[in-house]
């Protein structure tokens, strides 16, 4: 069965937009109580910002908020609107399920923290 050139064209366009994408710089810092991760996505505002967990995979994904001017729309434009895209494979020590993000002044913070059975913990002795 062959596909029709509409999805043919739907495809390559996909595939393009996926070549496009800009990995974003990333630090990554550990404590005791998880990890840290700290992504440079500048021109991203909130509303376009996804950040989900499938499996042990992390994906961040944004794309940047062209400044026009109000109530003009571009007839023609030389500027390509990037499209930050990055993943990573989650330790089974972390709890996906507790991921903060805040994004700040084009910088998305996550915290995820370590599952209870891998943090470590001080234990209490007591005389007698």
């Amino acid at each position: 069965m062959s596909q029709s050139p509409m999805n043919q064209t739907q495809q390559r366009d996909d595939a393009q937009r996926d070549e496009r994408a800009v990995q974003p710089q990333v630090d990554v810092f550990e404590d005791e109580g998880g990890i840290t991760l700290l992504a440079d996505m500048p021109g991203v505002p909130k509303e376009l910002l996804e950040v989900r967990v499938e499996g042990d995979a992390l994906t961040i994904e944004g794309r940047v908020q062209p400044q026009t001017p109000k109530d003009l729309e571009a007839v023609y434009a030389e500027l390509r609107v990037p499209c930050y895209r990055r993943s990573f494979t989650l330790s089974g020590e972390l709890d996906s399920a507790g991921i903060d993000a805040k994004l700040k002044d084009g910088v998305l913070t996550l915290r995820i923290p370590k599952q209870a059975y891998a943090q470590p913990r001080r234990i209490a002795v007591t005389a007698g």
